[in-house]
């Protein structure tokens, strides 16, 4: 679909007493799926054996039975895992994560979800030293930084390298005892803290801890460090903290079930719905949402202007996901496949209620689909405004040369994707919905973590 693609979703627990670190990992990983579809991984301890298993796949397809067996030590009392999504590096195993190396630290394991701006300078001068890497991956950068720190115990080295780093990030690292979690200044990524019976959880989204037994107790804070040692949860401040987390983990990205850094998603998007009403009110019947990215934004649509909410798309549970087809033909059935009109919008004046638009190719042909079936008319209503610039801290939002919005005006969207009407939420909007300060670089082009020298994805694979 287009969409802004995915970012990663990372996971982790320490345990006093052993347990199936493996399972619950596995666990936390499927209630993250939604966060990386490429690549998965998980890297377990039992304070002398150090097990990593991961490829590319979905979970589900890298972790089999025999494989997750592998993995079960049975002393085991820590892990973490991830799921990726390639935003830095190509898709290629030797850049699936945990990325692991062994240093006078001893074996050490990362996951990182989020971008490091200042990756590219940091790599150059570490390759000037002898250092050698073995990902394409931005990752890699802060593991060598922390290798180097080997005087230094793991999260006071985790600390040093972290005023190192720019960017947003969140950060899960362990060696054979210890686990720790850290968040960029700025609390870009989320990252959460949960209690188990025997020990601390941690995962992007409080849901994955939900589903590992864990009960959830707050998120790191922006600029923290929290580890687990001994049994004992820990926590330094590293860097001041600026917050301004990432808008579209609101607007699209986390679960709707999930709360991040006390706002919930849904409920959020509910609200996003309602300042679209007041500010771009529309004469028509029904509100229809695009499955499933537009619903919490039609559901405060639909309350806000009185209309009633209709299921006027069918989304195919089984077409998976929409991989680029050979043709501009092909590629317009693939979308077919995935959405088709139900009869509620035939000869309805249509409030059709998406959270984005990134290239405009599914939109036009969602509104043509809607037309063809029997919609009166199609006014097209978005809950962030128009994508204009890429995103630097974890989501590939594409180049921006192929970004609709920072091509074309309003009017011209509208004329290309065929609505009979066009608005999208302004940032007051956004920002009123969510109730506190947040990152808008997407929108607006004000980065508040920095920008790097080469931005382009495949930026560590050019020595």
């Amino acid at each position: 679909m287009d969409k802004p693609q995915e970012e990663c979703g990372v996971l982790g627990v320490w345990s006093r007493t052993p347990l199936d670190a493996a399972g619950l990992l596995h666990l936390g990983l499927l209630a993250l799926q939604h966060r990386g579809q490429e690549a998965a991984g998980i890297a377990v301890s039992d304070g002398k054996e150090f097990l990593v298993e991961k490829d590319l796949g979905l979970v589900n397809q890298v972790f089999t039975e025999e494989r997750l067996a592998r993995l079960r030590l049975g002393e085991a009392r820590l892990g973490l895992a991830h799921a990726r999504y390639s935003t830095t590096g190509s898709n290629l195993r030797f850049n699936a994560q945990p990325l692991t190396a062994r240093t006078a630290h001893g074996v050490l394991a990362i996951a990182h979800n989020g971008n490091f701006t200042n990756a590219k300078p940091l790599r150059d001068r570490l390759l000037l030293e002898g250092a050698t890497f073995q990902s394409t991956s931005d990752t890699e950068v802060m593991l060598l930084l922390i290798a180097r720190l080997a005087h230094l115990p793991l999260p006071q080295a985790a600390a040093e390298a972290m005023k190192a780093l720019e960017g947003g990030y969140s950060i899960l690292l362990m060696d054979r005892k210890t686990l720790v979690a850290l968040r960029d200044p700025h609390g870009v990524r989320p990252l959460a803290i949960g209690k188990l019976p025997q020990g601390y959880a941690f995962a992007s989204e409080p849901p994955a801890l939900t589903l590992m037994g864990a009960e959830y107790l707050r998120d790191v804070r922006p600029g923290e460090m929290v580890w687990v040692e001994e049994g004992e949860l820990k926590s330094l401040q590293v860097l001041p903290a600026d917050p301004t987390p990432c808008a579209f983990e609101w607007i699209y990205f986390a679960r709707p079930d999930s709360p991040l850094d006390g706002v919930e998603a849904y409920e959020a998007r509910v609200r996003m719905g309602m300042e679209l009403f007041r500010e771009a009110p529309a004469e028509a019947d029904i509100v229809v949402p695009v499955p499933d990215s537009g619903i919490g934004a039609a559901v405060g649509y639909a309350k806000a202007s009185g209309l009633p909410l209709e299921y006027g798309l069918y989304k195919n549970p089984y077409a998976g996901r929409t991989f680029i087809q050979p043709t501009q033909a092909l590629r317009d059935l693939k979308t077919r496949l995935k959405l088709s009109p139900t009869s509620a919008v035939r000869g309805q004046r249509v409030v059709l209620i998406d959270d984005s638009i990134v290239r405009g190719t599914t939109s036009r042909h969602i509104v043509a689909l809607l037309k063809e079936a029997g919609a009166k008319e199609v006014h097209f209503r978005v809950s962030s405004p128009p994508i204009r610039f890429p995103c630097y801290y974890g989501i590939d939002t594409a180049a921006r040369k192929e970004l609709i919005a920072a091509e074309k005006s309003v009017e011209e969207i509208r004329a290309y994707i065929g609505a009979n009407t066009l608005a999208f939420l302004s940032e007051e909007g956004v920002r009123r919905a969510i109730g506190g300060p947040v990152c808008l670089a997407c929108f607006n082009g004000r980065y508040p973590a920095g920008v790097p020298q080469e931005g382009e994805k495949l930026a560590l694979e050019i020595l």
